[in-house]
């Protein structure tokens, strides 16, 4: 007889070694023993056995059991509820979370009936690792669907995103959804590949940052979609498909401005509106609004319209096509060079400069290109500090090729002030005359 109960404990041992804790119950007496190899339960005063198993239970769930939790587990321990489930299925399993040394733990909560049917096992077994490490491979997996869905220069969505949005779309028109309301507006970049070709691929990403950025600023309640290398895609919905004329015209517009400009992206683009009465499937509304784009295109490539650059303080000589051509391509090192940090260059024989997207867009400024740049971001100084910077300016228009660091205030579209430190540097002509003027401007 006590051989038996030598192997038996062995035996209940043996398993407990794969739990954190083992209760042996007693059925017909609710007495138990716990068996445990990591006694997590002693920080809560769970004794090693006990008269009533069921009991205990409710009493030290209070003082472990997350209190969401509570009432679940509470639950779980009613003895008639126990023998009802396991008459069913001789295993049952459960995952609930503790609180132990005041740190979360999942816990899972396994209950077993024995061959003898007079005892159950009831097992706990701390799974924290291997639900963290579950809830890491869903975080994985989640980012890189998502990741799988975006355009990894501009951040919005992409092709495949673009075919399962069609698709929900194509299902609805399919199931004739009375109430299915969408347009489509198609835009291009215009001269993308000659911007690379002659420019270099750095100002290509450029200007393909800026389109996104134009794109959904003006189309801000939709989605927009990245779909090819000079393509974008817009699915209006809501407030912008009620005010998708009006914002139609907003883009044309702005496009035509910088075509005469040359100040920002130009960007061909078309519309169609799904018509339930007539459009058999997504594509019907897609291939309409792509054929009204490439009107757009050529309506643009062919505009005769002399293009103006931007310039606030009335007729200047107006800067040679080969030296803003070098302009652009000092500018594009310096881009290369710095990234996209506030950085300007001045052709000083023109008084004609360049000025970085980041820069003219965080600070207002009105375009990318401008004539009198330096009488344009006096504008933008703190009255405090126009001394130090008329004084620098003065020094570079002399000729004066060592730049100190300047540092001043200079006012943000919302009224408040950055700290601007502006490190420059001054290119002489062949004759010694100061012929460039260029820099980076760092905020605090």
């Amino acid at each position: 007889m006590n051989s038996n109960k030598e192997a038996f404990s062995q035996i209940v041992n043996a398993l407990a070694r794969n739990y954190d804790s083992l209760f042996y119950v007693d059925i017909a007496t609710c007495s138990y023993i716990q068996y445990s190899s990591a006694k997590i339960l002693d920080c809560v005063g769970v004794p090693s056995s006990g008269s009533d198993f069921f009991a205990d239970s409710k009493k030290y769930a209070v003082k472990c059991i997350h209190p969401d939790d509570l009432a679940h587990v509470t639950r779980l321990f009613d003895k008639n509820a126990m023998l009802e489930r396991l008459e069913e299925n001789n295993i049952f399993t459960v995952v609930y979370r503790f609180i132990l040394n005041g740190r979360i733990v999942h816990m899972r909560h396994s209950e077993i009936m024995c061959d003898d049917k007079m005892h159950i096992m009831c097992c706990l077994e701390n799974i924290e690792g291997e639900y963290q490490k579950k809830k890491e491979q869903e975080r994985n997996l989640k980012s890189a669907r998502r990741m799988a869905r975006l355009d990894s220069l501009t951040g919005i969505r992409n092709q495949n995103a673009f075919t399962e949005y069609s698709e929900l779309l194509n299902s609805k028109i399919q199931n004739l959804h009375d109430t299915l309301h969408f347009g489509i507006v198609m835009c291009d970049v215009n001269d993308l590949k000659k911007i690379n070709d002659t420019r270099g691929h750095s100002f290509g990403d450029e200007a393909i940052l800026r389109t996104s950025r134009l794109i959904c600023d003006i189309f801000d309640h939709s989605p927009v979609f990245r779909t090819g290398g000079d393509e974008f895609a817009v699915i209006l919905d809501g407030r912008d498909y009620n005010e998708r004329d009006a914002l139609l015209k907003k883009l044309r517009d702005e496009s035509l401005s910088n075509q005469h400009s040359r100040s920002g992206p130009v960007v061909a683009c078309g519309m169609s509106v799904y018509d339930p009465a007539s459009d058999k499937c997504f594509d019907d509304v897609f291939n309409r609004a792509d054929k009204s784009m490439y009107e757009n295109k050529h309506e643009l490539k062919n505009n005769v319209q002399i293009s103006r650059l931007h310039n606030t303080e009335g007729p200047l000589q107006q800067i040679t096509p080969e030296r803003k051509r070098i302009l652009d391509s000092m500018f594009g090192a310096m881009y290369t060079l710095v990234g996209e940090g506030y950085i300007f260059l001045n052709d000083m024989r023109y008084d004609f400069s360049r000025w970085s997207i980041p820069l003219v867009a965080d600070f207002g400024l009105k375009s990318e290109y401008m004539y009198n740049a330096g009488s344009i971001w006096q504008e933008y100084i703190h009255p405090d500090d126009l001394a130090v910077y008329r004084d620098a300016v003065d020094t570079i228009f002399k000729g004066n090729a060592e730049i100190k660091p300047i540092h001043y205030r200079a006012r943000r579209p919302d009224g408040t002030y950055a700290v601007c430190s502006t490190r420059g540097f001054v290119l002489m002509d062949s004759n010694g005359a100061p012929e460039y003027f260029g820099g980076i401007i760092i905020t605090d």
